[in-house]
């Protein structure tokens, strides 16, 4: 079977792309900094599927060390999760995003160039629609005008590999563009572990439930929404892991360029998350509403016709499941990770 290096691969997304990847089949290595993950995660998806990772420490930039690692193994495809990702950090620290995130793919691509490796998917992500674009969002649409520095990498990284595929036509391309991920592995051995405060809503629920923080604020109550509360697209992060399986089936059959919306098409507003956790957890969440945050728009969500159509892959996973599975993560890891290490 084919063998998929992971880049960035002990992070939420990469850590639950490995177990979804070793289930059907693959064999998997990864390479991670840990600047905000942790190798617990890679040796926690060995033991949900009884198969072994081979687990590089190495930051993605260095691209000495990256080929060492792709002479040593032979890899058929590649999977781009490298990148710092908090919105408001990338804001306060573009040089910082900008040198990373960019860095990284062009030492991917180059390193996959000296050896001969053609076939990559991209972890992108929703932001790169911009506000201008109307909802739901289509993978004919332009890429928007980004609102942070973050979204503009994976809006230039997207750009970076549609060139390098102009350029070479045997480089076969997925750019999987992510709504608003969440939940758990069902297991609740893996799951999201965020360093410090949260960036995102589901963990910060989950904290306030475990009692690490006292109240979630909710940024904005005045939005033309039904609740006056921001809706996005949320999506179980096993149902994304199946959807990189999907584009990896594609990736290897085929060569050019395709973005692909990885979403339900449903939107839920932050207290609907809010009161579905509460009613499947049976546990209160103490909330008030703050002002709007810079660079949130009142709501967006996918048309995931082109994933059902080109990957075969629809979203399965109800939002009862994502704050079931959230939960679930959290009570049993109240540090995360760091309970293990």
């Amino acid at each position: 079977m084919a063998t998929v290096f992971l880049a960035g691969g002990a992070g939420y997304i990469g850590s639950h792309t490995a177990v979804e990847l070793l289930e059907a089949g693959y064999e998997v290595i990864a390479a991670d900094n840990f600047c905000n993950s942790s190798p617990e995660s890679v040796r926690r998806a060995e033991q949900i599927t009884g198969k072994t990772i081979r687990l590089y420490d190495a930051d993605i930039r260095d691209t000495r060390r990256l080929a060492g690692i792709f002479q040593e193994n032979r890899i058929d495809a590649v999977i781009h999760f490298a990148g710092l990702k908090a919105v408001g950090e990338s804001a306060e620290k573009p040089l910082l995003y900008y040198r990373n995130n960019i860095d990284t793919t062009l030492s991917l691509l180059e390193t996959m160039q000296q050896f001969g490796v053609k076939h990559v998917i991209f972890s992108s992500s929703a932001t790169v629609y911009g506000s201008e674009n109307p909802i739901p969002y289509t993978e004919t649409m332009r890429r928007g005008v980004c609102s942070n520095p973050y979204g503009w990498t994976k809006a230039m990284t997207e750009q970076i590999l549609e060139d390098a595929a102009k350029a070479d036509p045997s480089l076969s391309v997925v750019l999987l563009r992510y709504f608003n991920p969440i939940g758990a592995h069902p297991s609740g051995m893996i799951g999201e572990d965020p360093c410090g405060i949260p960036n995102n809503l589901m963990p910060y629920i989950t904290q306030v439930a475990v009692g690490k923080r006292e109240c979630l604020t909710v940024f904005g109550n005045d939005y033309p929404t039904p609740d006056g509360t921001c809706r996005r697209d949320y999506i179980h992060v096993t149902d994304l892991a199946k959807g990189h399986v999907k584009a990896t089936d594609y990736v290897l059959q085929h060569t050019g360029v395709e973005a692909v919306n990885l979403g339900t098409g449903t939107p839920y507003s932050v207290l609907e998350i809010v009161e579905a956790f509460e009613r499947v957890n049976g546990v209160k969440i103490a909330y008030r509403f703050g002002p709007r945050r810079a660079g949130d728009i009142p709501e967006f969500y996918a048309n995931a016709d082109k994933a059902r159509e080109l990957l075969h892959w629809t979203a399965e996973k109800t939002l009862d499941d994502m704050c079931r599975d959230a939960w679930n993560w959290q009570k049993q890891n109240p540090n995360g990770f760091r309970d293990s290490e």
